[in-house]
């Protein structure tokens, strides 16, 4: 596959894209559509994702609308409602906002990466291949990966996360960081006859936040994080729990403290969280970053998704605009990076939320500028 890749006599746009994961497939198949050549680079030996479920927005969907696969991926996300409640179970919503600020769908994010894959298809995925470097020339960029294979690409997209290898070489001043006592729990279990309504979402005490929700196949999702966190040393289910009693009073939380009991300890995630601190830039001449790997965020907003998907439409559309691929990159970034140092005040505002009021009402701040005024602006950029 790479040598047929590296066929010096195509004529199409050549692009590798580093990482396998939600937004770089994405960005494959949108580049598929543009009638590019793709190859994917995923170090894993088999596409999947690392994490429980997703929350995806409208703006989301829509771009998979676009790519022709919005139905597919819809039949297997469970749409949701958005409520706020406090540990004693008084549940609230902010006046003043539209219904679609508090819906979003949540989606299992393996078998959502194993749909996007098989839309990439297989033959375009290299497996086990990690990029170790990359060179930029004159009329290519040539990848190096870590077993001494070569790609040669008229562009590649570093979708590679946090820990961007592509956004090291470029920046290598600009690590992924740790979010200080930042610290998420999260599972996706059996439901087993629990009654679960909808989506809750719960503020606490000590700067904790969880919540649990209804997800596809009988399965019911729960997540718990905390700010200004100690340092866990118990087990994940005994930091987990210690965590979910802040949400509880009266027996309010007594539904999320069972669910997190009957999980067997081996399919508890946590995380330390991670973020990409805001970069000088985002592209060079031949190489572009996008998602985590550009704008990784604190999840506390739950939209890095969404808005990487976002990136890829942006992209592909200046793509379109300009006939010479640096000014298309150009104009990708200058889109793009103001629209980004609006999130990062919507997120810090939202970390800062003194209760679930004032959470419900800062955090449907965010998503109604994000459906709407930042929405426009994604969309404007066709």
């Amino acid at each position: 596959m790479v040598d047929n890749f590296n066929n010096p006599g195509r004529a199409k746009l050549r692009v590798v894209i580093a990482g396998g994961g939600l937004v770089g497939m994405t960005a494959a198949i949108a580049f598929k559509r543009l009638g590019a050549d793709v190859c994917v680079l995923e170090q894993a030996s088999a596409i999947r994702a690392a994490g429980a479920s997703i929350n995806l927005w409208k703006n989301a969907l829509d771009v998979f609308d676009d790519l022709g696969i919005g139905e597919q991926i819809r039949s297997i996300g469970a749409p949701l409602e958005a409520w706020f409640h406090n540990a004693s179970g008084h549940r609230f919503r902010a006046a003043g906002f539209d219904p679609e600020d508090y819906a979003f769908t949540l989606f299992s994010r393996p078998i959502l990466n194993t749909i996007l894959g098989d839309a990439v298809g297989q033959e375009y995925i290299l497996l086990n291949s990690k990029l170790a470097s990359f060179e930029e020339g004159a009329n290519k960029v040539t990848v190096t990966l870590t077993d001494g294979r070569r790609v040669e690409a008229d562009l590649l997209i570093g979708a590679d996360g946090v820990y961007s290898t592509v956004r090291q070489q470029m920046l290598p001043g600009y690590p992924a960081m740790e979010h200080k006592g930042h610290h998420v729990w999260r599972a996706v279990v059996p439901l087993d006859g629990q009654q679960i309504d909808n989506t809750i979402l719960t503020v606490g005490a000590d700067r904790t936040r969880g919540g649990l929700a209804k997800t596809f196949d009988d399965q019911v999702f729960w997540m718990i994080n905390q700010f200004n966190s100690a340092k866990p040393t118990g087990t994940k289910k005994e930091e987990a729990l210690r965590r979910a009693r802040n949400l509880n009073d009266g027996k309010w939380g007594e539904s999320l403290i069972r669910l997190i009991e009957s999980t067997p300890e081996d399919k508890i995630l946590f995380n330390q969280i991670l973020y990409v601190p805001e970069l000088p830039f985002w592209v060079s001449t031949r190489v572009a970053l996008i998602g985590d790997a550009a704008h990784g965020l604190s999840p506390h907003i739950a939209a890095g998704g969404a808005l990487g998907i976002e990136d890829v439409m942006v992209l592909t559309n200046a793509i379109k605009a300009e006939p010479d691929l640096a000014a298309a990159l150009n104009r990708y970034q200058k889109q793009r990076m103001p629209y980004f140092e609006t999130v990062r005040r919507f997120s810090n505002d939202v970390e800062q939320s003194r209760d679930y009021k004032d959470f419900a009402t800062r955090y449907a701040a965010f998503t109604h500028w994000m459906l709407n005024e930042g929405y426009s602006a994604a969309r404007s950029s066709q």
